[in-house]
């Protein structure tokens, strides 16, 4: 596995959600251990806590985007403004891909219900869906962050 999304699949497909796998491989760039990926990732999978909402690859996605253009001092307005567009230029390229950053609508049901949870599972949605979503949210990180070096609108 050469590529970071190579590797955020595989994460992925070793049985850790959407976000960690995204955020554990894309943030380790930026110093952020294995560890703490997957503790600072776990409520985010299944669209935030299973409810379906935005993506957990793509809210692992803006994490790294963070760590990489974190406001951190409270006069720092430059980062914050190229967090968010960043934070933008992600979400037209995910949805320029797959039409929607919402699980819901990616994975076509509602897994915050019993019923539309095993839907997903019935039609093998996490196995068949989810790794290409992983997948592509880090191949965006990796064209957004690294290969363009934040270039400019």
């Amino acid at each position: 596995m050469n590529t970071t999304a190579d590797r955020a699949e595989a994460v992925f497909r070793e049985g850790f959600n959407c976000s960690q796998s995204v955020l554990s491989c894309c943030g380790e760039r930026f110093g952020l251990d294995r560890q703490t990926a997957f503790r600072m990732g776990e409520a985010f999978g299944g669209g935030m806590g299973r409810m379906g909402l935005t993506c957990g690859a793509v809210t692992g996605a803006f994490m790294v985007i963070g760590l990489k253009h974190a406001k951190l001092t409270p006069d720092d307005q430059s980062s914050r403004e190229k967090s968010i567009q960043l934070v933008r230029r992600f979400r037209q390229a995910f949805e320029a891909r797959h039409g929607s950053i919402s699980c819901r609508e990616l994975l076509g049901c509602d897994i915050s219900t019993p019923e539309g949870y095993q839907q997903a599972v019935d039609r093998r949605l996490f196995r068949e869906v989810c790794p290409k979503l992983v997948r592509d949210a880090a191949e965006i990180i990796e064209q957004l962050l690294w290969t363009n070096e934040d270039m400019a609108p």
